[in-house]
């Protein structure tokens, strides 16, 4: 198993602030044109030339490179000649087409120069991090950021396309596209952005979980959410960082808990060290954890922690101060740094370490990753069509067998308590029936009448 990791390039450190605004206005560009190119307001450039702030990452690699100086050319003096007759219609119509061509050409170059200067800036996903060096003056320091992939921009033209690219629209215009030159098709910048990205997200997503399973499967799952979302990703301004997110979400769910592969973190390093730094990035809370990785590990503004992990910025400062407190209680060098500048460079210094010294796999192949993502596309489109059709089949039974009318069903018979007895004559008692047997033997009309004996 061979272990891809990205090496730190180098960035030239800034001048102090006030040769920052000297240098800006040698170049003609005013502050909302910087703020435009690099992605800011106006008021950030304002304070990054005052000293209040200065940049971090892949932003403050495009303000070097916007504000650095150009290397003077010396002229060439070539010999004249003299010419005696005058000049023609074709000499006329050349010296006054030359010119309004140069003009043109810089016109682009001053609007187009930051953002071009992104592909070849960030080239490394580390590009911002010497600049954690700074100045060598006043001029606080900002600490590097952890290795990682490269934020490939969208589809370029060619690899030898000029870096003067205009940024207005990722999508190269058919007029602009020489004869020569080749569209990259969707699978081609695909692939581009997975192999410069994807090995340094899975060191930085075992960081942020320690587990290495979980680690290559969330980076393989964000990188196949986005070929299925490849239109939206390719015209986003940060497609690393769209990759990111979606591999940190997926690997802080807390679903995992339930799986048995995923329930306990893989063993922690040998190190004594390391294994400090380990155990204290795992004890924290993951808002924590992931907004500590994403400053001082990755090197991002704190403005743009707060976006990514979806806070505030008041939020994301007092998660990041929580954070180092727990982390210095068990570094003892972390908690001796003079300054919160120091303390970041130590431990950005200590994470990459830890995240190259871990044997991580490697990602599979992106040709791997874009047929799953396709496959599985397909599969629960299927799946979707299949319960579509199974609900209309079950409704059209349903309507099929189901009444047309309601019949009122008949009750089921019931003793009906309460009822007083019969009335009428009692029945009759022996001594009755004995005188009704009498009566009855006798004549009809009666004994015979007794004359009364008179005396």
């Amino acid at each position: 198993m061979t272990r891809s990791t990205t090496d730190e390039a180098a960035v030239r450190p800034l001048p102090s602030p006030k040769e920052r605004r000297r240098l800006r206005e040698a170049k003609s560009l005013s502050e909302e044109e910087v703020a435009a190119a690099v992605g800011v307001t106006r008021a950030t450039v304002r304070s990054w030339e005052t000293g209040r702030t200065s940049p971090r990452g892949r932003k403050r690699a495009l303000y070097a490179k916007l504000i650095a100086p150009e290397p003077a050319v010396k002229p060439t003096v070539k010999p004249t000649t003299r010419h005696t007759e005058k000049p023609t219609a074709k000499h006329t119509a050349k010296r006054t087409e030359k010119p309004t061509a140069k003009h043109a050409a810089k016109h682009t170059a001053v609007t187009a120069k930051a953002a071009a200067a992104a592909g070849a800036a960030v080239a490394s996903p580390a590009a911002a991090g010497p600049a954690a060096a700074g100045p060598a003056g006043p001029e606080p320091t900002d600490p590097p950021p952890l290795p990682e992939a490269p934020p490939a921009a969208p589809p370029k033209a060619s690899p030898a396309a000029p870096p003067e690219a205009p940024p207005t629209d990722p999508r190269p215009a058919p007029s602009a596209e020489a004869p020569g030159e080749r569209r990259v098709s969707p699978a081609e910048a695909f692939d581009e952005l997975y192999a410069g990205t994807a090995p340094g997200l899975v060191r930085q997503t075992y960081l942020l979980t320690g587990r290495r399973a979980l680690a290559r499967e969330s980076v393989e799952r964000a990188f196949e959410l986005a070929w299925q979302r490849w239109p939206e990703v390719a015209v986003d301004r940060d497609p690393g960082g769209w990759v990111r997110a979606a591999a940190y979400e997926y690997a802080m769910s807390p679903w995992h808990r339930l799986r048995r592969t995923h329930r306990h973190p893989d063993a922690p390093p040998t190190e004594p060290g390391k294994r400090a730094l380990f155990d204290a990035l795992l004890a924290l809370p993951p808002a924590y954890r992931r907004t500590l990785l994403l400053y001082d590990g990755i090197g991002l503004d704190l403005p743009e922690t707060a976006a990514e992990t979806e806070a505030s910025t008041p939020a994301a400062a007092g998660r990041l101060m929580t954070a180092r407190a727990a982390v210095a209680e068990r570094l003892p060098e972390l908690a001796d740094a003079d300054s919160p500048a120091e303390q970041s460079a130590l431990l950005h210094e200590r994470l990459g370490g830890l995240a190259r010294a871990e044997h991580v796999p490697v990602p599979p192949p992106a040709r791997a990753v874009r047929t799953g993502s396709e496959n599985k596309a397909r599969l629960w489109t299927r799946a979707a069509v299949a319960g579509v059709a199974l609900l209309i089949a079950v409704t059209g039974l349903t309507l099929h067998t189901a009444p047309t009318h309601y019949e009122q069903p008949i009750s089921p018979p019931e003793r009906v308590g309460g009822v007083p007895p019969r009335g009428g004559p009692q029945q009759l008692t022996a001594q009755d029936l004995q005188l009704q047997k009498s009566l009855s033997e006798q004549l009809a009309h009666g004994p015979e009448r007794l004359v009364p004996e008179l005396r």
